[in-house]
């Protein structure tokens, strides 16, 4: 290929410029389907992932194809800005921010992988959202009680396990992914202490793979209590459900408070130990989080407005 000059220092400022454009991608591919399976190919091959990541974005995918219908279809030179501000419009009617920015990603990543380059990528253009921090509407010491009574009070099979499970999560602070691969294995009565395996590590992190979390007084009481009425063996999980959010969902309602899920509940423990006077710092490392406590100190700096009031009080001058 020509540089279209005979001045060897031209050549040289030229040649950058012409080697970008002979190696800029071109479609590979002809519709974004196609892209798509290569897409989600590299994302099954990638050892670098977890497979809850990979799980993320293959939700990810489905919810981009659910807004976007007959997107499959689409040669990849046909989609357009103007396309992908439709669906962008469409798509933040549906879905929280955070999840926008990640299917967003996705999106990009896909055409990417049908051979669009970056400039020529109209995803690209679309802006990503800011993402505004969740208010966390905890219930109160009552609240939490009431909760746990109208649990087993439900009549289901499973009420007493579904109660329990909920007891566990706010008295560890444990993902519901973490607590359903707690054994009693894993529970040392001598030394106060539960290992975990950190669900949300990555691969090529060097952060620990296992915490350590205190037991509380509560939690002993509940352990306790449920070694006493299963006899486990060691390999046996301390929580027998997996999940109970529709008792949990079904007793919010009854209460008269803010539907909660899972994962409020860790909120809740690690709430609950900053307003008992633990320093940030401890319950960031008992949360499984390796920054020293940084996400936590965005996180849970805010106390409930009951205890807020009540510190108010002690203010004098």
């Amino acid at each position: 290929v020509s540089l279209g000059t005979d001045v060897f220092t031209t050549a040289k400022l030229k040649l950058p410029d012409l080697v970008k454009e002979v190696l800029k991608p071109k479609a590979a591919v002809g519709t974004f389907a196609e892209a798509r399976l290569l897409y989600e190919v590299d994302l099954e091959n990638d050892h670098t992932l977890a497979p809850e990541s990979k799980r993320y974005r293959r939700n990810c995918v489905a919810a981009l194809l659910r807004t976007w219908p007959g997107l499959d279809g689409e040669k990849l030179l046909k989609i357009k800005l103007p396309d992908c501000k439709e669906w962008a419009k469409r798509f933040t009617g549906q879905y929280d921010e955070q999840f926008y920015n990640n299917t967003l990603g996705t999106f990009r990543a896909i055409l990417e992988r049908g051979g669009l380059g970056h400039d020529d990528n109209p995803a690209r253009k679309i802006k990503r959202l800011g993402v505004k921090p969740k208010e966390l509407l905890l219930p109160e010491p009552a609240q939490f009680e009431a909760l746990l009574a109208n649990m087993e009070a439900s009549g289901a099979g499973q009420a007493h396990h579904c109660a329990d499970l909920a007891r566990f999560l706010a008295f560890s602070g444990c993902r519901i992914s973490e607590a359903r691969k707690v054994t009693w294995a894993d529970v040392d009565f001598e030394r106060g202490e539960i290992k975990v395996r950190n669900a949300k590590r990555s691969k090529v992190s060097n952060a620990q793979e296992l915490r350590f979390v205190p037991v509380i007084p509560p939690m002993l009481g509940l352990l306790e209590r449920l070694r006493g009425d299963q006899s486990p063996e060691p390999t046996d999980r301390v929580c027998i459900l997996g999940e109970c959010q529709k008792s949990l969902t079904r007793a919010c309602a009854i209460v008269g408070i803010k539907r909660i899920p899972h994962h409020d509940l860790r909120h809740l423990f690690a709430t609950r130990c900053i307003e008992a006077g633990v320093d940030i710092p401890t319950v960031a490392r008992w949360l499984g989080h390796s920054d020293g406590g940084a996400l936590a100190m965005r996180v849970y700096g805010h106390l409930r407005r009951e205890h807020s009031r009540e510190m108010a009080q002690k203010v004098k001058f």
